[in-house]
This record gives structure tokens, C-alpha cells and sequence, in this order.
């Protein structure tokens, strides 16, 4: 009954991707509300990644100094370590989780409540296909703007490491930089970018599934937006390990 009841689901998802990715109607319209899009879902979620990330770079540099560090390693440990947490797990899987929270619920909820103030049913009167006018400018835009937000992650978990340095007295500044530049593999950060890429889709896409599909009245766009966030992590986790094991072959 559960197999059942997930490859329902699954072929619904598909079938409302197909109807997705459909040609735009109108690029004017399409253009404005894509723009739009990358505003809500992109640029309102700069502050809490720099935020996060800050704090979580600052964090992890601590924690490597004080618990890992010893006298038998070199004093540049701690920012190597730092970045390479950022660059390969942080700054891409982490933080589109935390997203997941933010975005994919606000998709789920906004979806959600057109589909029960039946605003989705006057589009398909009207002829409009509903589905690739609402959710592919939130797909296209999350996708756009999540490399953004990678790369703001990383550098601000980099300042957040160099504010425990001059601030917090718990590393200097030259080991610091020396783990930074030690050993750099672009890749990494183009891997980091490349796996963030699906997750946005997966975000985007699971989320507006959801919200999409709800029935019922206002308590069912309460319960799709937690059936977004949870779906989505999952899905996010359960590629990251495939991504990650491939992109680093």
C-alpha cells in the first residue's frame, strides 16, 4: 500500500513536470515573473545565509583549533580544515537544507493557498497551462540563484574564520591563511556549485509539487509545506551521497 501510494506520487510529479516545462506563452510575462522569482526565492535569502555561514565558519574553526588541532600537527590545520568543509559539504548540501526550510515552504504555502482559493482553477478556465506559468519561473530562479548563494556562503564562513583570528585571539591570521591556500582544488568549488544546482531543483520542483497538488482547505497547505520541507531534505541528503561519490571519482 505504501509502494503504491509513493509511485502515485511519483507519476503525478512527473506528469505535472512534463505540464512544467512546457513552452512559455508569453516571454514578456514569463521574464517578469521569472525576475521576480529570483528576487523572493534568491535575494531575500542572501541574509540568512551570510549570517548562518558566518557563524558556522567562525564555528568550525574554534571547534578544529581547541578539540583536533595538537602540537604534531602543523598550525594551518584549522583553516585548511575550514575550507574544505565549506567548499565541499557547507557552503552546497547544508545550506540548501537549511533553504529547504525557507523556500520550499514559502513555494509549498503559496501554491498551496491559490490552489484552495481556486486562483489556479481560474488560470486553466482562462486557458492558461497553470502549472508551467507558476512553477517553472520558481524552478528556473531558484536554479539561477542558488550558485550565488554558494559562493556567499563560502566567503562569509571565510570571514567568519578570519573573526576568530583577529577577534577572538584563537588562531593568527598567517596560520589562517596558510590553511586557506593550502593545497586549493578549484574543483572543489565547482563541485560544491554543480551539486547545488539539483538541490535547487529538487527544492524548487518537490515544493511546488506539493503546494500544486493540495485539497482541501487551509489546514491540508499547513500540512503540504511540512510534507515539502521534509520530502525535499530527504531528497537532498539521499543525492548528495550519489553526487558527491560521483563528482569525486
Amino acid at each position: 500500500m505504501i509502494i503504491h501510494s509513493y509511485l502515485t506520487s511519483l507519476g503525478k510529479y512527473v506528469q505535472l513536470m512534463g505540464r512544467t516545462f512546457s513552452r512559455p506563452e508569453r516571454f514578456r510575462m514569463f521574464f517578469k515573473q521569472y525576475v521576480k522569482e529570483m528576487a523572493q526565492l534568491g535575494v531575500d535569502s542572501i541574509g540568512i545565509v551570510l549570517l548562518i555561514s558566518f557563524f558556522i565558519g567562525a564555528v568550525i574553526c574554534i571547534q578544529i583549533k581547541l578539540n583536533i588541532q595538537s602540537a604534531w600537527m602543523p598550525h594551518w590545520t584549522s583553516g585548511y580544515v575550514t575550507r574544505e568543509i565549506m567548499l565541499l559539504e557547507f557552503s552546497s548540501s547544508i545550506m540548501c537544507l537549511i533553504l529547504s526550510g525557507k523556500v520550499g515552504s514559502n513555494i509549498a504555502s503559496e501554491l498551496g493557498t491559490m490552489r484552495t482559493t481556486q486562483q489556479i482553477d481560474a488560470l486553466e478556465i482562462m486557458g492558461v497551462n497553470s502549472a508551467s506559468f507558476l512553477i517553472l519561473p520558481k524552478i528556473l530562479g531558484l536554479v539561477t540563484m542558488i550558485p550565488l548563494l554558494v559562493v556567499f556562503s563560502t566567503v562569509s564562513g571565510v570571514v567568519g574564520a578570519y573573526a576568530t583570528a583577529y577577534i577572538g585571539g584563537i588562531i593568527t591570521p598567517s596560520d589562517l591563511t596558510a590553511g586557506m591556500q593550502h593545497d586549493f582544488t578549484q574543483w572543489f568549488l565547482w563541485m560544491g556549485i554543480i551539486k547545488s544546482l539539483f538541490f535547487a531543483f529538487i527544492i524548487a520542483s518537490v515544493s511546488s509539487f506539493y503546494g500544486y497538488t493540495v485539497e482541501g482547505g487551509s489546514i491540508n497547505v499547513g500540512k503540504a509545506s511540512t510534507n515539502a520541507v521534509v520530502s525535499s531534505s530527504m531528497l537532498i541528503l539521499f543525492s548528495d551521497m550519489f553526487l558527491t561519490q560521483l563528482l569525486s571519482a
